[in-house]
């Protein structure tokens, strides 16, 4: 199989290294904006450089790996799309409903495949929490918490760009959260603070948010997230039934510390981001991508599952410009 990867920065190079050592990948071609950064991820993993994504298509692949800067994924998709190729690609598809429906809808008329980013749908943790609330051992699932915690914030030339801390970063709660219970979200109230550097509300941004999400089966969920976490970086999920209580995410790396007197040791080897946190998941959901191609598995994660988290997220910014909970029914895109 000959993969085309678009993009080189740091997931594109953590994706190029897996890819380049798949038994199913014969020949990789990577390219970028910045054509050195491009040649040393090719000299680094074995692969071939191309001038311009133009090449990537010009050239002939079976598939291609979108991990461009985000402004560009939409284009790329419906590219990949009128070019009759599957595509995996990192979320968002874009950082608004109309480019998010464009995209989709190219990906729809052509039939292709489009698999979404959301790498914590391939987490062991998760995964087992996805079953165990499909089992009954917790009984009625009635409180679901979600927290997302960045050891540090982006650059601030970032921050416009990201589409703002809901769509960027708690998007992914969203998602796990809409895939391990198996619910939909109804509605939402969240609130922000950019009460910490200036280049945050330059941007029109918040560090710190919370939400307060109601399921369709009248379960409760709270997801929290700051871009400064000093302890390190902290993602979990606690789920809660009248049976029983479960957590993602706590183990010996996990960075919080008890004051209670019998409480677990301080953690002296944090998380320290993303990619050291879900490597293994990056991994899984790649591989998982060419057996789509292979025709060997179902796509585990279409584009859909994208436009129902940013419904989700756009609800967010929603509530918190006007300060009133709002129904995911009010979001367009449905």
């Amino acid at each position: 199989m000959r993969i085309g990867l678009i993009g080189t920065g740091r997931i594109g190079t953590f994706h190029a290294e897996v890819l380049s050592r798949h038994p199913e990948v014969g020949a990789l071609v990577v390219t970028d904006t910045d054509a050195a950064r491009a040649s040393f991820v090719a000299d680094r993993t074995g692969s071939t450089a191309a001038p311009s994504v133009d090449e990537i298509f010009a050239w002939g692949v079976d598939a291609v790996v979108i991990a461009s800067a985000t402004s560009a994924h939409a284009d790329l998709i419906s590219r990949a799309a009128r070019a009759g190729l599957p595509a995996f690609c990192e979320k968002p598809i874009a950082l608004d409903l109309p480019g998010t429906l464009g995209a989709l809808a190219d990906v729809e008329k052509a039939g292709t495949v489009l698999q979404l980013g959301f790498m914590r749908r391939f987490d062991a943790g998760y995964t087992a929490a996805r079953e165990l609330v499909r089992s009954g051992k917790l009984g009625r699932l009635h409180t679901v918490r979600a927290i997302t915690s960045d050891p540090a914030p982006p650059p601030a030339g970032y921050l416009p760009l990201s589409g703002g801390l809901y769509r960027d970063c708690l998007v992914h709660d969203f998602d796990i959260m809409r895939w391990v219970t198996g619910r939909e979200v109804v509605e939402v109230y969240a609130t922000g603070s950019d009460a910490g550097p200036a280049m945050f509300r330059e941007a029109g941004d918040v560090d710190t948010a919370a939400v307060v999400l109601t399921l369709d089966d009248g379960t409760l969920a709270t997801a929290t997230a700051t871009r400064f976490n000093g302890a390190g970086y902290d993602v979990r999920m606690e789920l809660a039934g009248e049976l029983d209580q479960f957590a993602v995410g706590l183990d010996d790396r996990t960075p919080i510390t008890s004051t209670e007197p019998k409480g677990p040791p301080r953690c002296d080897n944090p998380w320290p981001g993303f990619l050291e946190r879900f490597a293994p998941a990056y991994e899984a959901e790649l591989d998982a991508f060419i057996q789509v191609v292979n025709g060997d598995l179902e796509n585990p994660c279409d584009g859909l599952q994208a436009l129902h988290a940013l419904r989700i997220a756009e609800a967010c910014e929603r509530s918190r410009r006007e300060h009133r909970p709002v129904a995911l029914a009010e979001i367009p895109g449905a």
